[in-house]
Parts: C-alpha cells; sequence; structure tokens
C-alpha cells in the first residue's frame, strides 16, 4: 500500500484535509493581523499541533499497511503510557506494567495476521485472568482491587477499543473490486470522529445554554449534541458512499453511531479526569493537552463503528468463520 495505489477518494480526502488545514493557517494569520493586541496563541498552537497530526497520519496511512498498523500501536502506548501516569499504580505493580504493555504488540501482531478471533479476545479473556494472576503472585493484598481495575480498564481503553482503527485496514470484502477497502474505512472513521468533536463545540458555543452533563463536562450542551449528531450523520450520509462500501442509508447510521458514541467517549474521559482534578491528561500536543485528549472520543467511535461495518459487510479475515 502507498500513495498511489490507495483508492481515489482516499487521495482526495487526504488532500482535502491539507486544503483545509491550508485555509486554516491563513485564516489565523490575518486574525493576528487584524487584531494585534488579541491573544491567539492557543488557537496557533491548535492549528500547529494539527499539521502535526495531519502529516503523520497521512504519512501512516500512505507509506505502507505495516507502517499504519505500527502507527496505531505506537498511538496505544502513548495512550496507555499517559492513562497509567494519570493514575498512580502501587510501586509493587511495576513488575505487572511490563505484561500490559507487552499486551500491545501482541495485540497489534493479531491484526498483523488478520486474526480476527484470537484480536477479539486476546485482552477481553487472556489479559484479563494473566494480570490479576500476575499481581497475585507478588503478594500485595492492600490496594489491589483498584489496581487490578485500573491497569485492566487502561489497558481496555487504549489498546484494544483503539486497535479496532488498524483492524480496519485489513479487511477484504469478498467479491468487491475494491481490494483494499480499509484506508478509506479508517479515514471515515477518524475524520468524522474529528469534525464530530469539532461540530458539538461550535453547536455548543452558537446556541448551546442548556447542560447536558453539568457535574461532568460543564461544557456540554443539549444543544452542542444534537447538532453534532445531527451534523456528523449529515455528513457520513454524503461521504460514506464515497469513501466506503456503505450505501447513503448504512452510512447514516454510521455517521449516528460516530456521533452519539464519540460524546461517549470524550465525557468518559471527562470524568476521568475531574475525578483526578487535571484538565488535560497531557502536554504532547500543544493546544489540545494529551493523546488521551486526542483520542478520547475514538475509544468508543473505533469499536462501535468496526462492529458495524464487520457485520455488514462480508469480509475474510483469518479465523472471521470461527468467530461468526
Amino acid at each position: 500500500m502507498n500513495f498511489m495505489t490507495l483508492d481515489p477518494s482516499v487521495r482526495w480526502t487526504l488532500a482535502g484535509i491539507g486544503g483545509v488545514l491550508v485555509v486554516a493557517t491563513i485564516i489565523v494569520q490575518a486574525l493576528v493581523r487584524v487584531k494585534p493586541n488579541s491573544d491567539f496563541t492557543s488557537l496557533r498552537q491548535r492549528v500547529n499541533s494539527w499539521w502535526v497530526m495531519a502529516t503523520v497520519f497521512t504519512l501512516a496511512m500512505t507509506l505502507s499497511r505495516n507502517v499504519s498498523i505500527s502507527f496505531f500501536a505506537f498511538i496505544s502506548f502513548l495512550a496507555l503510557k499517559e492513562f497509567l501516569s494519570l493514575i498512580p499504580t502501587r510501586r509493587a505493580d511495576r513488575r505487572v506494567l511490563f505484561w500490559a504493555y507487552l499486551a500491545i504488540p501482541l495485540q497489534f501482531y493479531w491484526v498483523y495476521l488478520e486474526w480476527y478471533g484470537m484480536f477479539i479476545i486476546f485482552i477481553p479473556v487472556y489479559m484479563f485472568l494473566l494480570l490479576p494472576m500476575r499481581m497475585v503472585t507478588i503478594g500485595q493484598t492492600q490496594g489491589y482491587v483498584k489496581a487490578a481495575g485500573t491497569i485492566h480498564w487502561g489497558l481496555m481503553l487504549t489498546v484494544f477499543c483503539l486497535s479496532h482503527s488498524a483492524f480496519l485496514l485489513v479487511l477484504e470484502e469478498v467479491g468487491s473490486t475494491n481490494a483494499n477497502p480499509g484506508p478509506g474505512l479508517v479515514l471515515f472513521l477518524v475524520v468524522l470522529t474529528q469534525l464530530n468533536d469539532v461540530c458539538q463545540f461550535i453547536w455548543g458555543k452558537s446556541l448551546g445554554n442548556r447542560k447536558i452533563l453539568p457535574k461532568v463536562s460543564p461544557g456540554k450542551t443539549w444543544a452542542g449534541f444534537l447538532g453534532g449528531v445531527a451534523t456528523t450523520s449529515a455528513i457520513a450520509w454524503q461521504a460514506g458512499p464515497f469513501l466506503t462500501m456503505l450505501n447513503a442509508e448504512q452510512s447514516l447510521v454510521a455517521g449516528l453511531i460516530i456521533g452519539i458514541g464519540g460524546f461517549i467517549g470524550d465525557v468518559n474521559l471527562s470524568a476521568l479526569k475531574r475525578d483526578l482534578q487535571v484538565k488535560d491528561s497531557g502536554a504532547l500536543l500543544p493546544g489540545h493537552g494529551g493523546i488521551l485528549d486526542r483520542v478520547d472520543s475514538l475509544t468508543y467511535t473505533a469499536p462501535l463503528f468496526f462492529h458495524y461495518v464487520y457485520w455488514m459487510a462480508d469480509f475474510h479475515t483469518f479465523g472471521a468463520s470461527i468467530a461468526r
């Protein structure tokens, strides 16, 4: 897989993302010139970070399939590392964390093998059983329940959920003329997830006044939620048939899934940060916060969209017949 072998719809979409960033950069520069006394530092940082993220994502998507899978594995590593830095673990659990991090290359190895059966049970079953067993053998019982729940929840959220994005890359639809539908599916998922965040923010700022979850995320409003879901669904309805094998009706449902799932993923991390009394999960992405702040919605949309698409179409993967 390289840029020239990608479906034209994927190439045009990637080019369109670059065009949007160019326009955004011009607008920011214009605002700085027109209002020199205003502080646009945060906005400039956001746009600059988007340039970095879009460039890295585009390279990962276009160089090769293995590079793409490795990219998502690296994102999972950063997300898990950030998660565990937010929630301190016991000193005794440091030996357990080795096995948690080891799950990352193994989980994405199943993606590389296109082994759906092992991919879908490795972390929820085998790691779920292994990690507590290793914790018990250490012999530290104080804080055991909290530590077991924290490590496994972090592994599910940052590795298992996000790895569904990578598995989209290796799907091959039986009887389809498109031998490589994966990049289009991933692009559809990631772009719609990020657009949903933006749309919910814009609608909320423009028309929002009634809070939807004031104790969890005071900035979230019903107008932002409903407007964001509606906008995301409308874009998905048009973009789905262009980027993926989904028809208009299926794409509309996918948009609803991404819109609602993205909101839940966002407020899920908001609850975590509010409990820990931190504003951002990290500082790796200036203007955005940390990796978790950027992929919070994707932790929900990736598995939900993957399984929706997987069961809507007839895909061929190693072990799929056993899983089905």
